[in-house]
């Protein structure tokens, strides 16, 4: 990431780049975040090759994305924009069940926020996923299972353990469990509590399963858990 160091040695900024077709949401959004000492927008785009272009010129933390837009999408920009850059994805959507943003997820985006949300939520989403967590409620994790559900192996498909894919069998029984716990959309803190672990615990098993996995994310981390069939319809 390239943030820039705020002046007498403070945390470094975490560099924004806006993608919307329209330009007063582009201006919202900017006067949002430039309020924020933290935060610094480092470039506007109104359509997604705009946003690649900016995003590989750049070189941002997080791009908040307008998933549909003319010409290139929100979701074919996400996935050019992660390949190129490596950039955080948050996607701005209408709808909280919109499957264009469901969609984003899968191409990579790191979450999303809806368009109305309040200022507050925005840019503590911006924080999140800068600092590689993810922004995806529980009813929203819910929803993109049930999309993937015709996805699931086929039964008699080969498995390691009971599971798809060579990848699950990297983890451990608790790696396993912990999985689960978090494709069903738990926070550290929940996890915690259900299985008798401190947050800090459950903290360094999630970042243990995203590597292993060589996932970016827990969103990522619960498409490949579905998608391999570790959990169920």
């Amino acid at each position: 990431m390239t943030s820039t160091t705020t002046q007498g040695g403070a945390a470094p900024r975490i560099r924004v780049l806006l993608v919307d077709d329209q330009p007063l949401m582009r201006m919202g959004f900017r006067l949002v975040l430039e309020a924020e000492d933290d935060l610094e927008v480092v470039g506007e785009a109104g359509d997604g090759a705009g946003a690649v272009r900016e995003a590989e010129l750049l070189r941002p933390d997080v791009v908040l994305m307008d998933v549909r837009m003319p010409g290139v999408n929100g979701i074919e920009a996400t996935a050019q924009v992660v390949a190129a850059t490596g950039a955080r994805v948050l996607i701005l959507t209408t709808f909280d069940l919109d499957d264009y943003a469901f969609a984003a997820l899968r191409a990579g985006a790191s979450g999303f926020m809806l368009k109305d949300a309040r200022p507050a939520e925005l840019v503590g989403a911006i924080r999140a996923v800068a600092t590689g967590d993810a922004v995806v409620s529980p009813r929203v994790t819910r929803r993109m299972l049930e999309m993937f559900s015709d996805r699931l192996p086929e039964p008699g498909d080969p498995t390691v353990d009971g599971v798809a894919d060579p990848r699950i069998a990297r983890l451990t029984s608790r790696e396993l469990e912990v999985l689960r716990t978090v494709a069903e959309g738990m926070s550290n803190a929940e996890i915690a509590e259900r299985l008798f672990l401190s947050e800090a615990t459950v903290k360094t098993h999630v970042g243990r399963i995203l590597a292993k996995l060589h996932v970016r994310d827990r969103v990522q981390a619960v498409v490949l858990a579905y998608e391999t069939g570790l959990v169920g319809r």
